[in-house]
């Protein structure tokens, strides 16, 4: 199991759930089963409004899947994504901090996932 932190301005305080290891749910559907709310538009990567900072909270090396081609195009356009940072993903496998809740599968690591509550703004 994985504990993933919320933590926005629209939240009273960080919440913490757990996500089942294993579980193809999105970050997103997560943040909805547990009535986080968390902005979104088009749930396909295209939109880039569930934009979100991921930072991991685990001892053991970042274990968060590729960026998929559209997650990658929306995150450059929208200036969140570098293309030293874009090298290390594919290169050293290090995951960027800034991802697509809809695109993004939680793994078996505890992190913390930052949003504004405004869609598009981190």
């Amino acid at each position: 199991m994985a504990n993933v932190t919320f933590s926005s301005p629209l939240l009273p305080k960080d919440v913490t759930v757990y996500a089942v290891a294993g579980d193809t749910d999105t970050l997103l559907k997560v943040a909805q089963k547990n009535k986080i709310p968390l902005p979104f538009e088009c749930e396909d990567g295209n939109c880039g409004s569930c934009v979100m900072e991921v930072v991991s909270l685990s001892d053991k090396p970042f274990m968060a899947q590729d960026l998929t081609e559209k997650e990658r195009a929306t995150l450059v356009a929208a200036g969140k994504l570098s293309k030293a940072e874009i090298e290390e993903a594919v290169v050293n496998d290090k995951p960027p901090r800034y991802r697509l809740a809809c695109q993004y599968i939680v793994r078996d690591e505890d992190i913390l996932v930052k949003f504004s509550g405004e869609p598009g703004v981190v």
